[in-house]
């Protein structure tokens, strides 16, 4: 679904991806984990056309996406859930779910059977709907945020640090749905900072280090091979 080759981009004079090569298919979820300013952040916003290439390439479902505005690929199934929620506090639950489907060109039943999906997801935001995003507890509000993204029937679901300050059970309650989605055929790229809970879930790891991949493997790999993995952590 996701191919870049040799992806490098910069942000005034910092070059801040180096040369990524990195493949994400139908069905995977693939960890992305490594210090902070490691390139994480970046490389999901390279990804969603947020941040241009310096040089390389992504390529979406096959095609070239360098040089395509960020608001086309997330109508066309690319859908980047950023660090921080960005949800609207103003408005309820269920308005924040409706405007994740506003630019999608659905009709009003396909709308309402996506928002019947995200309920029967996450039941909390269903007793919830009616009162502001503002309202909800952090780990609702990720869980919303999440949902929101679902919302746009995404193909490709790219998710920026979704665990960041919440509970241990919470964490585990949105990565077991983003195991369920991969399972479902969606391709999912996670960049998290609880690295190797983030490796129980994923089927690949990749590890960034001053904007360029160090490790990658199967998860179940790098998770056994924890001493070197957290070298690349500090």
């Amino acid at each position: 679904m996701i191919s870049l080759e040799q992806a490098s981009a910069r942000i005034g004079a910092i070059e801040v991806l180096r040369g990524i090569d990195l493949k994400v298919g139908a069905g995977e979820l693939v960890a992305v984990i490594g210090a902070n300013g490691a390139g994480k952040t970046s490389l999901l916003r390279a990804i969603s056309g947020l941040l241009p290439l310096s040089s390389g390439d992504i390529r979406y479902r096959d095609a070239s996406i360098r040089n395509v505005s960020a608001h086309l690929l997330a109508r066309s199934g690319l859908v980047h859930v950023p660090q921080g929620r960005q949800i609207v506090p103003a408005l309820s639950v269920v308005d924040n779910l409706r405007i994740g489907a506003m630019q999608c060109g659905i009709d009003r039943a396909e709308l309402e059977a996506r928002l019947a999906r995200e309920f029967e997801r996450f039941p909390v935001l269903r007793e919830r709907q009616h009162i502001s995003g503002a309202s909800l507890s952090g780990g609702e509000q990720q869980m919303l945020a999440v949902a929101r993204g679902l919302m746009m029937g995404p193909q490709v679901l790219l998710l920026d640090e979704p665990s960041l300050g919440l509970a241990p059970q919470i964490v585990q309650t949105i990565l077991q749905t983003l195991r369920q989605l991969a399972d479902q055929g969606l391709a999912v790229l996670l960049v998290e900072q609880a690295a190797f809970l983030a490796l129980e879930f994923a089927d690949r790891g990749l590890v960034l280090r001053n904007g360029a991949a160090i490790l990658e493997g199967e998860a179940a790999r790098l998770r056994a091979d924890r001493t070197l993995v957290e070298s690349y952590l500090s």
